[in-house]
């Protein structure tokens, strides 16, 4: 496979593995930016922060809570965890997960992104 770059408004992610079983991701985002709240259905998920610091936004509302994620650092999130990536400083981390890229429902999104889904134009996150 060759790796596929998707620019983001929040930066970018470099599409690098996708089988049946598996997918690799780097993910590029700006300081300050956001990804989606968002959960999965079935797509489970590990990040590894490679370089600067994260906030992983986990839940919704009162319930929720943010763990601080620096270099070194890693999380899985299993499907159906409600969550957000929120760059503290510019960040690049490491993400592996079962295939299913498109298996997205954002709750809340800064770009005006639909709801559910994003098909083939690889909009997710």
């Amino acid at each position: 496979m060759e790796p596929t770059r998707v620019e983001k408004p929040w930066g970018w992610e470099l599409r690098f593995a996708r089988t049946d079983r598996y997918a690799g991701k780097v993910l590029y985002i700006r300081a300050g930016a956001q990804l989606s709240l968002q959960r999965h259905d079935r797509k489970d998920e590990a990040l590894l922060v490679h370089e600067g610091t994260l906030d992983l936004v986990l839940g919704l509302g009162a319930e929720g809570r943010v763990v601080r994620l620096a270099k070194g650092l890693s999380w899985h999130i299993p499907p159906g965890t409600v969550h957000r990536f929120r760059a503290v400083t510019d960040c690049l981390l490491f993400e592996v997960s079962t295939p299913e890229l498109e298996d997205v429902v954002r709750l809340e999104d800064d770009y005006g992104r639909a709801g559910v889904g994003d098909g083939p134009e690889g909009r997710t996150g």
